[in-house]
This record gives structure tokens, sequence and C-alpha cells, in this order.
């Protein structure tokens, strides 16, 4: 995915950029930048370093001196290298983008023929930040060159532009993922996670809406572009992505995980000893669930943060799950003999899983119960760079569904390593398989505790999903639990 900061002040930014773009380290892993604008030298300065083996601070502290100037812009991102450098008749700029374009060799191949040129690629292919700048300076000002970007790109993209006149910032014409503004004495912010303001000292004060534009100086904000009236924020941003202390659209993370976690506890008959997580995100679920369910909330597994924090995690599928697995460790004496609950996030192909519930068993767990926060992922997401999910093959669910379909006697079933590729299971079909409480959907539920070697597997309802972050079903996306957006990924994004 990837996250990003700005800030623009009255003195030197370097601090508050270093340390801002840090606490969006959560959200990428790839690449990191920043740029920053000096108005006494007239000039720009920018570094992009690769994480992939290292972290942001280690890569960025020794160069922090040369990053002079009043105003900046940083990335962490999980795809392309920036922030890009622009010259054109609009100015000077430096931009960065959370952003994913479905149509980029369109979109790249009419540039081309319109005689533009590209002229940065990674890993082969054309860099997304510089097409969307390329859109960018093809308007008659900022914000027309910021509407064509909305108008040419079906997935998603905000941005932030690091202009010789403060800071532009302009979210997603769909509000997909978010942009929040924070102020303190003699400086202003912009940033996809807000969990960067308290310790620079800022406070939240706006939440930037679906094709908002803004432009932000050291003194204050000016609007440059009403928001849109429809929204399709990530719903998957509060569940899995966000840290704690992130808010968006004024609902705090962890207060969503939290709420999740108590609905399920009230609800569930399940007789158990202890409630735990598999950190980290599953934790407030788990608290929640616990003062829900009156259960106690113990750490049956740890994670060693000291080398294995969340933010770094290799490309590779192969050393990831080797990683996910050496970072989490059981605790033998919070397991024996008892009837263990967990709580987590989400499943996605189910194999660290199955590995986890295992090695709980094999350290004494009499019982392992699975508590999942959100519903079952069924669909790839097309709108946001959800990296856990590319391919709809990958998801544990899609197979189980495609066995359940080949097998519709149940009467054998074949594992994973033997999973019918070859079987088409029509929209209507596997519709049923997302409806909450259908028979299918039982079916899907019951298989993947059997293969998982769960004793039981439940999901959060979508209904406790909407109801916990607190907006209105319309206005934010569910696509990846049921299918349904509010439009098509063929239809162009909102301008008016």
């Amino acid at each position: 995915m990837g996250g990003f900061f700005g800030t623009v002040s009255t003195e030197k930014c370097a601090t508050d950029l270093f340390y801002g773009t840090d606490y969006q380290s959560h959200l990428g892993t790839r690449r990191g930048g920043m740029a920053t604008y000096s108005s006494k030298e007239k000039g720009f300065y920018r570094a992009i370093h690769h994480l992939e083996n290292t972290y942001f601070r280690t890569r960025f502290e020794p160069e922090l001196p040369k990053f002079v100037g009043e105003a900046g812009i940083g990335v962490i991102s999980d795809t392309d290298a920036q922030p890009m450098l622009f010259n054109s008749h609009l100015g000077r700029f430096a931009l960065v983008t959370v952003a994913k374009v479905n149509n980029i060799d369109e979109i790249a191949d009419k540039l081309l023929q319109e005689n533009m040129h590209l002229s940065e690629f990674s890993s082969g292919k054309v860099n997304p930040t510089e097409l969307i700048g390329l859109l960018i300076v093809r308007g008659k000002d900022f914000v027309d060159g910021i509407e064509n970007v909305f108008r040419s790109v079906k997935g998603s993209c905000s941005m932030l532009l690091l202009t010789e006149d403060g800071i532009i910032a302009a979210r997603d014409a769909w509000g997909r993922t978010p942009i929040v503004v924070g102020q303190k004495e003699g400086a202003m912010a912009a940033t996809s996670e807000n969990t960067a303001f308290p310790n620079l000292g800022y406070e939240t004060t706006y939440y930037v809406g679906p094709g908002e534009i803004v432009r932000l100086r050291a003194n204050g904000m000016e609007q440059l572009r009403r928001p849109n009236k429809h929204m399709q924020m990530c719903s998957f941003l509060w569940i899995y992505y966000g840290f704690p202390t992130s808010s968006y659209e004024g609902k705090n993370v962890e207060e969503m995980r939290f709420h999740t976690g108590r609905v399920m506890g009230e609800s569930d008959d399940t007789e158990v000893d202890s409630v735990g997580a598999i950190p980290d995100s599953g934790a407030g679920m788990a608290i929640g669930y616990s003062a829900g369910s009156r259960v106690p909330y113990q750490r049956g597994i740890s994670k060693y943060t000291p080398t294995w924090p969340r933010s770094f995690m290799p490309a590779n599928q192969e050393v990831r799950n080797l990683v996910a697995k050496m970072k989490l460790i059981p605790n033998k004496a919070m397991l024996q003999d008892k009837r263990c609950l967990f709580c987590d996030d989400s499943i996605v192909r189910g194999t660290q899983l199955r590995e986890n519930a295992a090695s709980l068993k094999k350290l004494g767990a009499k019982e392992v119960h699975m508590r999942i926060a959100c519903p079952p992922l069924i669909y790839s997401c097309p709108f946001v760079n959800f990296s856990a999910s590319k391919s709809e093959l990958e998801l544990i669910t899609r197979r189980v569904i495609k066995d359940l379909e080949t097998h519709a006697d149940k009467a054998t079933m074949l594992d994973d390593a033997h999973t019918a590729q070859n079987v088409d299971v029509s929209a209507e079909r596997i519709k049923a398989y997302a409806t909450t409480d259908s028979p299918e959907y039982k079916a899907m539920v019951a298989e993947i505790a059997k293969r998982l070697k769960l004793d039981t597997l439940k999901f959060s309802k979508l209904e406790t999903i909407v109801e916990a972050i607190g907006l209105d079903k319309c206005r934010i996306c569910t696509h990846c639990f049921d299918g349904s957006s509010f439009h098509s990924l063929e239809e162009e994004n909102p301008i008016s």
C-alpha cells in the first residue's frame, strides 16, 4: 500500500518530516523517499532509498542535514520510487502518491502517442507517480491537472505536491485512501496516518474529503476544490492497515477494533479459558472480545519486536512466511492445558495460521479457537494496493469454494495442494458464499476451520464492521468481503 507525510513550517522542517514519514512505515516496506524545498535557496533536495533490507530511519538519518528548507514531503511505498520532481509551466514541484493505477499501460500509451515521454521505470515497468505527474502538468493549473488525474485513473490516487508555494494535498476522488490535516504553531501537516501527529506536537484539525484539494502554508489551509458527495473509504484500513492510534473520518482504529471484538464476545457461546491475539493487529479485537465475553485476556503469543517490527517484511513470499513464523513466539506457560481463543485481523492464504494452530497444540493447548476481525476475504481488491490479496487464486476462501463446488455431494474434499483450479464458479454462486450465515457460507467456514486444524472458526459480520466504523454502508468500500462497490471499476471517477 503506502503512506505519506508532508509539512510546511516557518522554521526548518527536516525533523518533523523525517519522523512524520517514519510513522508511515507500517503501510509500506519497499521504498522510502523525502523531498524538501528551501525558499531561501530556491531549490529542492530529494533522496530515495530501498527499504527491503533495512528500515527507513537507518537509511535516511545519516543524510538528514541535507534536507534543508521549510517545506517537505515524504513517502513509504510498496510500489514505485518516489518522490518525483517536475519542472513545467505550472512551476517546479515534487510529488508523492498512494495509488493503484489499473489502466497504467493505457494511459502511458496515450501519453506516448501525444509525444510525451516516460523516463522512470521500476523493475521494467512504468513508474505510476511519474505518470500521474505527467497527467497533472497537462492542466492549465494544479487543480485542473489533478482533476485530469481523477478523470483518467481507474483505481485510486491520493497525492501530496510540494510546490514553491506550500503543499497541495489531493485525496482520491472516491476517498478510498485518507488524508488528514494537522496544525501546530507555525506549521501545518498532511498525512495518511495521523498517528504521526501527537509526538510532533500537531493537533488533528481536518479530514480531507473525497476529491477535495487543499493548499497548506505555514499559517493555515486554503480549499482549492470542494469534496465530492460520494465516498468509498476502504474499510480494511480500520481492520488491518491502520495503526491503533490513527483515525479516519473521525473514527479511531483501535476503537473500531475493540467494538468488533466486544460484539462477537457478547454473542459467542464457545467456552474457553483465555482470549489472546495474533500480534499486532489482532490485539484490539482480542481485548474487546475479552471485555464482551468476560474471559481473561492473556498473551499466549508475543511478538519479538526488537528485530521483527511489522514495518519490515521481505518481498519474497517464502521469506515472508519464515519471518511471520520467527517473529511470533508462543508462551507454553499460558497455553498448557487451556482452551485458547485467539483473534486475528484476517485470513488470506491461511498457511501461517495453520502452522500457528499446529504449534499451539504441540505446546499443550487443549483447544485452539480463532475469531477473525473481518468477514471472509472472497474478492481481490481492484481499488487499493492491498498487497496480501493481489490474486483471488491466493485466497483460501476461493480455493475452498472451488472444491466445494467441485464436490457438491461433500463426500470427498481435496486438500490445498490439489485444489480444483480449472473449475469456473459463477458470480452468483460466489455471492452465495459471501452471504453471511447462508448454507454456503457455513460450509465454507467449516471447511476452512478443518483445513487450518482449528476447533472453531468465526468471522465478524459485515453489519458489525459497518456499525463499528460508524459510517453509512454506502460511504465505505466492502468489495473484498461482498463484491459490492458504489460504482464499477469501469466508471469514471466523479468530478462534480
